[in-house]
């Protein structure tokens, strides 16, 4: 058995309103859609969505070499041959994860459906028996925030993840705004998406929050900020999670060094796919930190390759993949039910590909 044909789309999922982080606003969300076929007539999707805040990579960019370069290394392997892959795809290309992620979420879809069994079975089957989603709240007015806030907990959301923008003063008066709105007991997390980007900036604003009882804030400096985490760590109660600072295996290992994190979040997208974020996850449990599997904005594709990932590991405690419900049009259909995600028990990733629709929102297109 081995792969023989490969087909992509460049997309752009269109958001039903703008997504704004410190960093960026989104009007919709670029994605890459993969589909691999095997010579006994299986067919596997993956995706990639690249980000040059975090990966450094682009849309156009990662479609040429998705097509050019990626591709031509993995035709004519059989997808079980998972090790082989990467090790062909990282031979071939540095860097640029999305693409690799898209190629290796494809081919677990492929294992499954040959196997007739789901993803999660086989990496280790289900460790939870099931999954939650905190509702996500982007950049806005401190009033608008600490309205959406109560609206989502209205909806049934039992967590919120707040958004912010690197504007301390506003931070602060954002967060003090959502806490009093929802009550003291509501679990807050915050990510800052690096935004207060110096050492003294994020220690003020952290004690200048720490009697609002957050779950942790999340990646509050620039990526490379390992030591001054670390000095972070040592001024807080509140528990500190790293995101774009950990894209690689060496990443992990030089947080869990540094002591730069109580928890670390991991992503399909920044780390190149299901296989390698295993092996993270276990590296992150041997040295005793918990972990989130998140979100790049992704499609029903990647978001289940996400989901799927999460169940099957105890040390994955949290999952924020919530893309689906921010698209007004999506290929694919898992399902959602606030607060929890529903993994379909059929083979692979579980997700029927309406191709019809990857059509109506491809700019690009190629078969290799």
């Amino acid at each position: 058995m081995k792969i023989i044909r490969a087909e992509i789309w460049g997309i752009h999922l269109p958001l039903k309103e703008p997504f704004v982080v410190s960093y960026a606003r989104f009007e919709s969300m670029p994605s890459i859609i993969l589909k691999l076929t095997t010579d006994t007539g299986y067919e596997g999707y993956g995706e990639a969505v690249p980000d040059e805040h975090v990966t450094g990579e682009s849309f156009y960019g990662s479609f040429a070499l998705l097509k050019k370069v990626i591709l031509p290394e993995v035709k004519g392997l059989s997808p079980f041959q998972i090790e082989e892959i990467h090790y062909r795809m990282n031979r071939a290309l540095r860097g640029n994860p999305s693409i690799k992620a898209a190629v290796d979420i494809a081919c677990f879809d492929l294992m499954g459906k040959i196997t007739g069994v789901p993803v999660y079975d086989l990496i280790g089957g289900k460790a939870h028996e099931q999954l939650s989603y905190p509702k996500v709240i982007s950049i806005g007015s401190p009033e608008k925030m600490s309205e959406a806030a109560l609206a989502a907990l209205e909806s049934g959301y039992k967590h919120l993840k707040i958004k912010l923008s690197g504007d301390t003063e506003l931070d602060v008066q954002r967060l003090r705004k959502i806490r009093e709105a929802v009550g003291a007991d509501v679990p807050i997390r915050v990510d800052v998406n690096q935004g207060w980007e110096t050492y003294e900036t994020a220690k003020r604003a952290l004690a200048q929050t720490e009697l609002l009882n957050l779950d942790w804030v999340e990646q509050p400096l620039v990526p490379e900020a390992f030591i001054e985490m670390n000095e972070l760590r040592q001024s807080t109660v509140t528990p500190l999670m790293l995101d774009e600072s950990i894209c690689t295996e060496k990443d992990l290992q030089r947080a869990i060094e540094m002591r730069a994190a109580d928890k670390i979040n991991l992503k399909l997208m920044k780390s190149g796919g299901i296989y390698p974020i295993i092996h993270m996850a276990k590296t992150a449990e041997a040295a005793g930190l918990a972990c989130q599997i998140g979100s790049m904005v992704e499609s029903s594709i990647g978001s289940a390759a996400g989901y799927h990932t999460a169940i099957a590991r105890k040390n994955i405690e949290t999952t924020e993949l919530t893309g689906p419900l921010l698209f007004s049009k999506d290929p694919g259909n898992l399902k959602y039910e606030v607060p929890y995600v529903h993994l379909a028990e059929k083979p692979g990733l579980g997700v029927d590909v309406d191709e019809e629709i990857l059509k109506d929102l491809s700019e690009l297109h190629a078969e290799v």
